[in-house]
């Protein structure tokens, strides 16, 4: 299970969820589980319009097929569970372990889309790879650190001209940099014409593929 999240905004969390998904389906059908609310938008595919993932923590009894039946399709091997329109337990609630344990029912392998601010504890323990989404930014080091969270792993989004590299990140959270993605317009392309499930950038391929 990968969890994505990030410190502060801004940070490109949905876009390297979303493309992460995709690669990881390369292997093995995959489900991202959208926290955030704008995947269906990165991916490229059409509004849900049906219930989401707010909607089965709303049922407490809600189990693995009903997480299979309100997933829609993005390509043949990678499902969305969209977020949906009710608000999300608080993070400290007991409907997540619910949904862990509902996951194990579930034959692909998860992503979750966790979007800005502290992850629920449970996602993290349950997460093989928890994935910290941040800029070589200090203010968004200075929040990541402030959420006492461990990543496993740092995706780091290069941004020209600053004075921080991968080393003082590293140094910052003690934890590894896992994947570096640089700044490639074909990503912001592939997003904004909604193209990013049918024609995933190579360069963002290329480099969470090290992550996955």
């Amino acid at each position: 299970m990968f969890l994505c999240w990030s410190a502060k905004g801004g940070s490109g969390t949905t876009v390297v969820a979303a493309a992460l998904a995709l690669v990881v389906s390369q292997r093995h059908p995959a489900l991202l589980i959208d926290l955030g609310g704008d995947s269906p938008a990165a991916l490229g595919i059409a509004e849900p319009d049906g219930p989401g993932i707010s909607e089965w923590f709303a049922s407490p009894t809600a189990d693995g097929a009903a997480l299979s039946r309100i997933a829609v399709d993005a390509t043949q091997a990678l499902q969305v569970i969209p977020r949906g329109v009710a608000p999300l337990p608080p993070p400290d609630g007991p409907q997540w372990a619910r949904l862990i344990a509902a996951l194990a029912a579930i034959d692909a392998t998860v992503v979750f889309d966790a979007g800005t601010g502290v992850p629920p504890a449970v996602l993290v323990g349950a997460a093989t790879h928890s994935l910290l989404v941040t800029r070589p930014c200090y203010l968004a080091l200075r929040r990541a650190v402030a959420t006492g969270m461990q990543p496993t792993g740092i995706v780091l989004i290069e941004e020209p001209g600053r004075a921080l590299c991968a080393r003082d990140v590293e140094r910052s959270l003690n934890a590894p940099v896992v994947a570096e993605l640089q700044y490639d317009p074909a990503v912001a392309r592939a997003v904004d014409a909604g193209l990013l499930a049918s024609r995933l950038p190579r360069s963002l391929a290329h480099s969470l593929k090290i992550a996955a």
